[in-house]
């Protein structure tokens, strides 16, 4: 008997789903809890050890008082001790369902599920922890809404579709061409500010000095030096290549991309496990990007915005969001093709900008790069007239941004294309679109220039509303007309 046809019962999460809570709460409290011990008045001994207590009894008291009901059309879950509350949640709308496994997830034969609706930055609930074999079952019922779902010959349920599978090659050139490694510098060294803010530096000086006083001891001239510090900027370069590789094998090795019905599901990890789904009609935006190193491997990747994908700034995003971290542009076009059959992706006729919106990109710009051009003259004199290169170079990349970006309509989708050193192509269907206006500034007006925005639900902080920026003005006015009614003649679909 399946879920749904039996009779709803109440059921606990899985019992050490305490311990879970526990070192979740610990991660938030620890530095208080060391700050009491270290830097407390009384430096008594037995605070951290009541407040580990005192956190320990909480957990307990929510895995006693925690639990929930899988009925026919949605989740019951009830909780509190005190202050008590029941949540129904029905599976039509729950629109993102996340299974994460840390190591010690795995070890323990667990999983945490996380369901998310279109609104709210919070998810609707978080289930920590469940059995492993609990989570994907009630994963597979809440994706098929409650539905019985046949089970093949050997009691499994039938294998879903699978549209993009990365081999472990495909994660190294993922490592080798994103910059994670720099990010987790910049963010060691944050962390590093934050809680000892004279670490680095006195690390950098004490090195510093070690280094110079050895090449002093050596006699090093000016040559050697040069070759020290080209060799010192290589290495850092490998290092940080390095650790992009390793990131991008803990975070995207065995990487599956599979359909099952109306939804799609990504899985990825080698330590930790996650395994994220989302129904596809929740897809609002799509980002295709291909930078430098991207073309020198012949690769590109897809994104994807998801209503009820936004999270708050420093939080894990929770949503489907990676189609493709990285593929073959045929790859990439036949999972455009295959998800918008009607979009007619490979044919679109872009369209171009206003005639002077290289000169509008430039002095966008060049304006940074000015100031520098006047501060080296007034200091230097004459020879400060070097530093003219970066403008002419910020031209030079002006021109060839215009001579490619781009716009394409038709009667399903709107797409915009931008880039030269690092190509995007941003677009979306019409039937999702939410709301459009046009913005003019003071040189827009006197060129005739205008730059329309394009407004989905799934609009992420990092990717921004759809724009087509540097339009001839009454072209601009045409188009959003144009697109205005054939949003309202619509249905939205959400």
């Amino acid at each position: 008997m399946t879920p749904a046809d039996a009779a709803p019962s109440e059921r606990r999460l899985h019992p050490w789903s305490w311990l879970f809570v526990l070192l979740q709460q610990l991660r938030q409290f620890i530095i208080p809890i060391v700050a009491a011990f270290f830097f407390g008045g009384d430096r008594n001994e037995l605070w951290p050890l009541i407040g580990v207590g005192v956190l320990t009894l909480t957990s307990v008291l929510q895995y006693l008082t925690y639990r929930y009901t899988v009925g026919r059309d949605g989740l019951s879950i009830r909780s509190g001790w005190l202050h008590r509350q029941r949540r129904e949640i029905p599976y039509a709308r729950i629109h993102n369902v996340s299974v994460n496994q840390t190591v010690l997830h795995r070890m323990f034969g667990v999983a945490e599920l996380r369901l998310d609706s279109a609104g709210g930055e919070k998810p609707e609930a978080t289930m920590r922890v469940l059995r492993m074999d609990d989570a994907l079952a009630l994963e597979r019922l809440i994706r098929h809404r409650g539905a019985t779902v046949e089970a093949t010959a050997d009691g499994e349920a039938p294998a879903a579709n699978v549209l993009l599978a990365m081999s472990p090659g495909e994660v190294m050139r993922l490592g080798f061409i994103s910059n994670r490694g720099l990010l987790v510098l910049l963010g060691g060294y944050a962390a590093s500010v934050q809680f000892a803010p004279r670490l680095a530096e006195n690390l950098f000086e004490s090195w510093a000095k070690s280094m110079f006083g050895w090449a002093e001891s050596h006699h090093f001239g000016v040559q050697e030096y040069a070759i020290a510090g080209a060799t010192l900027v290589l290495a850092l370069l490998a290092f940080m290549r390095l650790l992009s590789l390793v990131l991008a094998l803990l975070q995207y090795y065995g990487f599956v991309l599979s359909e099952d019905g109306p939804r799609l599901t990504v899985e990825r990890g080698l330590l930790a496990r996650s395994r994220n789904s989302a129904s596809k009609r929740r897809l609002q935006a799509w980002t295709l990007q291909e930078g430098v190193l991207h073309r020198l491997f012949k690769r590109r990747s897809l994104q994807v915005d998801t209503a009820g994908g936004q999270t708050r700034e420093g939080q894990t995003p929770r949503a489907l969001r990676e189609l493709a971290p990285i593929a073959t542009p045929a790859q990439c076009d036949a999972l455009i093709e295959h998800l918008l059959p009607e979009a007619g992706w490979p044919s679109l006729e872009w369209q171009r900008l206003h005639p002077k919106s290289a000169i509008r990109i430039f002095l966008a710009n060049a304006w940074f790069p000015t100031l520098v051009v006047i501060a080296l003259c007034w200091r230097f004199g004459w020879i400060g007239l070097i530093a003219l290169a970066w403008p002419a170079w910020t031209w030079f990349v002006a021109r060839h941004h215009a001579q490619r970006a781009g716009y394409a309509v038709n009667a399903e989708i709107v797409a915009v294309r931008t880039g030269w050193w690092s190509r995007q192509w941003r677009f979306a269907e019409i039937d999702k679109l939410q709301a459009l206006r046009i913005a003019t500034g003071p040189l827009d007006r006197r060129w005739g220039m205008a730059t329309l925005w394009l407004d989905t639900a799934g609009a992420g902080a990092m990717t921004g509303p759809l724009r087509i920026a540097h339009l001839p003005e009454a072209e601009a006015r045409a188009l959003c007309d144009r697109l205005a009614r054939m949003v309202a003649a619509r249905k939205l679909r959400w």
